[in-house]
């Protein structure tokens, strides 16, 4: 009796044993004598006891990992990197994570080989181009660098998810001359924009002088048309009151003369009274006199023509 107990207890010993539990997000690969056989998916399995055996339990989730190397440009330039590396299982199937499990040894094998590939291929491409060059290529870097490992990657189960490249630094020197190279154009940009704004000032300035002038012309020329029009108007409106008075005259047999002798004292008394000190020389001879009014008859004559 006890011996059957005893075998019962062994039985369920074993049949415990067979029971394998596999975390979500790991993928459990079972061995038989050191032979791979198959693979256990997340939850609550059951192996052969005693025959098969947890080889290696493998995680297809995201990793990542900080990276810092250097690199030499084809200029012969230090360049520093850091970069960060998101990588994973590629796929879950059986065929994939039989790559993973024997392609390496550990986990610490595969990092030193992935770091090591990467490292390579960023050199490689550095390599072929100018220190100048490097800060506007990071995205370039990045998918060159990509496209080249994923070939490597895809034989060992592995897929690069993301490579970020977080910083580039070079030399002390080399960072030093491009602070004095980057000030430079800094101030080279601003004198630039300080004679240009200075150039639209000066520019409006002179445009705006130049409407005034014009308009100041424009409205000098319409005073001085209209200065004519009423000049003219008043020799006009002269004319007629003296050709009118004129004729009166005749039709009162008096001289016309007495008009033109009145025009003439009028004016000397004007220029006496308004002259304010200016000197103003005029012929008060009989004859003088007698020239004058012969002048301003012609006058008178003229405009009596052009009338009729």
């Amino acid at each position: 009796m006890i011996a059957l107990y005893i075998i019962i207890v062994l039985a369920l010993i074993i049949i415990f044993s067979g029971l394998v539990s596999v975390n979500q997000g790991t993928i459990a690969v079972v061995t038989m004598f050191g032979k791979y056989r198959r693979i256990l998916p997340p939850g609550l399995n059951f192996k052969i006891p005693l025959l098969e055996s947890i080889y290696r339990r493998i995680s297809i989730q995201n990793r990542s990992a900080e990276m810092e190397f250097q690199a030499v440009t084809f200029d012969q330039a230090n360049v520093y990197f850091k970069t960060m590396l998101l990588y994973a299982v590629m796929a879950s199937d059986a065929a994939t994570i039989q790559k993973v499990a024997f392609k390496f040894i550990n986990e610490r094998e595969l990092m030193q080989a992935l770091v090591r590939t990467i490292e390579g291929n960023v050199r490689s491409y550095v390599a072929t181009k100018k220190q100048a060059e490097i800060l506007a290529l990071r995205r370039d870097i990045v998918n060159s660098v990509k496209e080249e490992v994923d070939h490597v990657l895809e034989d060992w189960g592995y897929h690069l998810l993301d490579l970020q490249i977080n910083d580039i630094t070079f030399d002390k020197v080399i960072m030093e001359s491009m602070s004095k190279v980057v000030a430079s154009n800094n101030l080279k940009a601003a004198a630039e924009n300080e004679g240009q704004a200075l150039l639209i000032t000066k520019t409006k300035a002179a445009e705006a002088e130049g409407n005034a002038i014009k308009i100041s012309a424009e409205a000098e020329k319409e005073a001085a048309r209209l200065r004519g029009q009423g000049v003219a108007l008043f020799r006009e409106e002269v004319a007629k009151g003296m050709t009118d008075a004129a004729a009166q005259m005749r039709q009162a047999n008096l001289d016309t003369n007495v008009i033109l002798f009145s025009m003439w004292t009028e004016a000397v008394q004007n220029f006496a009274e308004k002259g304010k000190g200016n000197v103003i020389f005029l012929d008060g001879s009989s004859e003088g006199m007698q020239k004058t009014m012969k002048e301003i008859m012609a006058m008178v004559e003229m405009k009596k023509l052009n009338d009729e």
